[in-house]
């Protein structure tokens, strides 16, 4: 099986090169780490890398985030591995450098064995942790044939990918046994992973790490725009904006500031590669624009938009919002991370499409800390909420939600100790 999906995988990789190319050449996508991701180990790891790593793979941003409690508390309570993280994109590689230390990251190589031996053989890692669901069929079989162990936390399988998991479940059966242990988000997730293949006493129910993801006290973007944005001026927060959001979410803030004029958006496009063009469409509109990347603190902000064209600042600047709406939810992509806001107690909107994120998103329904809005109904909804007479409708919002993430904390502790027993396996059984 692993013969014919190399093959398979060689194949895809020499038909797709010329748009990997031209990606690269235009965009700068997968330009980044790319000597990493073709298996050329970088001289950072290898001065500080040691037989026996704990070796973490979150694909980026949101990931970095969940496993951040996780690998500090891998750090501090493993003393003899050393804990090094891998991303597959570019900002969450930012991110985690930003996090662990530029010389514990690195970009996750292909999944081939040409690429992934070189990292086997530096790292003779005991334990390989994978954030939600990369089941690498190549990295996991040549990591256990190494003699290490494969944990998948805060594993989840959504809506759209649960079918075709299932429909090629003679595969992912073989994949999903070199996987020691499977901690599920949910119960449903459970059911799920048991259902694609998973071995079923290899499965249990740890909760969400993301409902411990705290923002980085170092982080000054709060408290610089509590100073920048005069006292009484209501401000929207709109986070991880997707393609076909921000014209929807621009034309609410232009019927807003007719009312509201001092008001101020912070706009964060999901994507880096989008930051000039929602630049673009923000002008257009003959809405003031400020850039995070060219603003400095206090400049004063003012009926305008902040575009948050950076990295790691979002879930912060969640804080200073009296509304946050958490985008990829106004089209069919899912949703993202609703935590982040929810931490500081902001009244939360989301879009309809959030099924990414479908247990929290059931929690925060059924106990009313939400408002789900649709493309229609968005403009008319952030008003009234914005009115003076809604405001202890914004707080009972925010309230609702920051207890419920307080209430459901805990999944760190939760799997870090049901990791402890694979850390404890002695002896490596082959060279990868």
């Amino acid at each position: 099986m692993y013969i014919l999906y190399s093959l398979l995988l060689g194949c895809a990789l020499l038909v797709f090169i010329p748009w990997w190319i031209l990606l690269m050449l235009y965009s700068g996508k997968y330009r980044a780490g790319l000597r990493e991701r073709l298996g050329i180990v970088p001289q950072r790891l290898r001065k500080i890398a040691k037989p026996g790593s704990i070796w973490v793979h979150a694909v980026s941003v949101g990931e970095v985030l969940a496993v951040t409690n996780l690998v500090r508390e891998l750090q501090r309570t493993n003393p003899g591995h050393q804990v090094l993280i891998s991303t597959t994109t570019r900002t969450g590689q930012y991110l985690a450098r930003e996090r662990f230390g530029e010389d514990k990251a690195f970009f996750l190589p292909l999944d081939s064995g040409v690429f992934i031996r070189p990292y086997l053989r530096l790292l003779r890692p005991s334990l390989l942790v994978l954030a939600e669901t990369e089941f690498w069929p190549n990295l996991l079989h040549l990591l256990k044939k190494s003699g290490g162990s494969v944990a998948a936390v805060n594993a989840r399988i959504s809506d759209r990918s649960f079918p075709r998991y299932r429909r090629f479940r003679w595969f992912f059966s073989r994949v999903l046994s070199q996987i020691d242990l499977f901690l599920a988000q949910t119960e449903e997730d459970a059911r799920r992973l048991v259902a694609i293949g998973a071995p079923s006493d290899r499965v249990h129910v740890s909760g969400n790490l993301k409902f411990d993801v705290r923002p980085s006290v170092s982080n000054p973007i709060a408290q610089d725009l509590r100073q920048a944005i005069p006292e009484g001026s209501l401000v929207v927060v709109c986070g991880s904006t997707a393609e076909g959001e921000d014209d929807i979410l621009l034309q609410a803030f232009q019927d807003c500031l007719q009312q509201y004029p001092q008001a101020v958006m912070l706009l964060a496009p999901r994507h880096p590669e989008r930051f000039d063009k929602v630049a673009d469409l923000i002008s257009s509109l003959q809405i003031p624009l400020i850039r995070r990347s060219s603003w400095v603190a206090p400049r004063p902000l003012s009926g305008c938009v902040f575009l948050l064209d950076t990295i790691g600042e979002l879930a912060s600047a969640y804080s200073v919002g009296d509304v946050a709406f958490v985008g990829g939810s106004l089209v069919p992509l899912g949703g993202h991370n609703i935590l982040e806001p929810a931490q500081h107690g902001v009244a939360i909107m989301t879009g309809p499409y959030t099924f990414n994120f479908r247990e929290i998103i059931r929690i925060f329904v059924e106990n009313e800390a939400l408002k789900t809005v649709s493309s229609q109904s968005f403009s008319r909804e952030l008003l009234a909420l914005l009115q003076q007479e809604a405001a202890p409708q914004r707080k009972l919002l925010g309230s609702r939600a920051k207890d419920l993430f307080t209430r459901y904390s805990g999944a760190t502790q939760r799997t870090l100790e049901a990791l402890q027993p694979l850390l404890q396996i002695k002896g490596r059984t082959a060279q990868p």
